[in-house]
């Protein structure tokens, strides 16, 4: 049964099942005791914390844990803000997830003001539009927030650049980095990025376990209070079994990486030569759309649009046939409505009401592709006719 929904989620690595259930049965006391169980549950904490450093590229003690990537995308964006005194702006983009596109939108519906990026038609940021902003409003702006990858579309955000811009001018930027870590190479302490924020489950650990890196200087307000945990950051006691899966998990993720190019290459090919067999299978039957295909894109997600068709009727029809897949974001799956990261990039509405999102993972088979491919494309035929 293929499973193409891994921006979803990523299965657990036998490794991090197997450290957690240790975790559970036998070094179970709170890690903020100070008697010698307590001491051995923080060791454990602190090691899977110099294990994700390593994966993300910056200092442990730059690294707060929590419990995934929305929480810490929302202690980065109102934490910030909070402690910003007048440059209470918000500079961010309709293609965000909705852990910072909404929290945008309240914080826009509270009265602080919001800018809202233009991107090009390839659905890049505008940088020169960035830029303009910056100069012109960098002193009442307090954050800018732009995700690396996007979960939708693979869409690769020039980072590295965004930040150099917010660094020139002074403004803190955050990434919603959820889509990169462990399935990229990221390196932070080479960056100008002064707050990234990821989750466990999408490199192969476990669901309730993320991070948030929290660069030198940079100050920011709990979201979570009580307990002066994470150097009194966000409160809360540590999720032991979740952190130690999430450390074994980064080391993994670490290990691949190391092999460069020579381990992505192929996840690349294997994209491709699936977009390539769609289209070749629909050829003269169904037109095919791959959105954000005129942009750098990371190997792990397809987004592809059936243009008049519907995304959930294909969705139920692949899903009965053993191809797991969604339109979108599973945490906004249950909407009929299109997508607002591809209308954002300006995809016709009619196009995204039939675009469904593919994803791989590092361990996805060429047979799970050659399985699927006569599946989604037989599905797409019945309902197109």
């Amino acid at each position: 049964m293929p499973y193409l929904d891994h921006n979803a989620t990523t299965r657990p690595l036998p490794a991090v099942v197997e450290a957690m259930a240790a975790c559970l049965g036998e070094i179970w006391a709170n890690p903020s005791s100070t008697h010698r169980d307590g001491m051995t549950a923080r060791h454990r904490v602190e090691l899977a914390r110099e294990q994700v450093a390593r994966l993300v590229g910056c200092r442990p003690r730059d690294l707060l844990l929590c419990s995934g990537g929305t929480e810490a995308a929302n202690l980065a964006i109102r934490g910030v803000l909070a402690m910003s005194g007048e440059r209470r702006g918000l500079v961010t983009s309709r293609q965000e997830h909705s852990a910072v596109r909404d929290t945008a939108e309240r914080v826009e519906a509270r009265g602080g003001p919001v800018h809202w990026l233009t991107h090009r038609s390839s659905g890049l940021v505008d940088l020169d539009a960035l830029e303009s902003l910056l100069v012109t409003r960098g002193d009442e702006i307090g954050l800018v927030s732009v995700m690396w990858v996007n979960n939708e579309t693979g869409i690769v955000q020039p980072v590295a650049e965004i930040g150099r811009l917010c660094r020139e001018h002074g403004v803190r930027f955050h990434t919603d980095a959820v889509q990169a870590v462990g399935r990229m190479p990221v390196d932070l302490a080479s960056l100008d990025v002064d707050l990234a924020s990821f989750a466990a489950h999408k490199f192969h650990g476990p669901k309730g376990a993320g991070g948030l890196f929290v660069g030198r200087g940079v100050r920011l307000e709990p979201q979570i209070t009580g307990g002066g945990q994470e150097r009194d950051r966000r409160g809360g006691t540590s999720n032991v079994p979740a952190i130690v899966g999430m450390g074994i998990a980064a080391e993994a993720a670490a290990a691949w990486l190391d092999g460069g190019a020579a381990g992505i290459a192929p996840l690349v090919a294997r994209r491709d030569r699936f977009e390539a067999a769609v289209r070749d299978a629909l050829a003269g039957t169904v037109e095919v759309a791959i959105n954000g295909g005129d942009a750098p894109r990371l190997w792990t997600t397809s987004n592809l649009g059936f243009p008049r068709l519907a995304a959930e009727g294909m969705l139920m029809a692949m899903s009965e046939r053993g191809v797991m897949a969604s339109a979108g974001a599973a945490c906004s799956s249950g909407s009929l409505e299109p997508s607002p990261i591809l209308l954002a990039m300006g995809v016709p509405e009619q196009v995204a009401h039939g675009s469904i999102r593919f994803s791989f993972a590092r361990d996805t088979t060429d047979a799970e592709i050659d399985d699927a491919v006569p599946i989604i494309t037989e599905v797409v035929r019945t309902i197109a006719r």
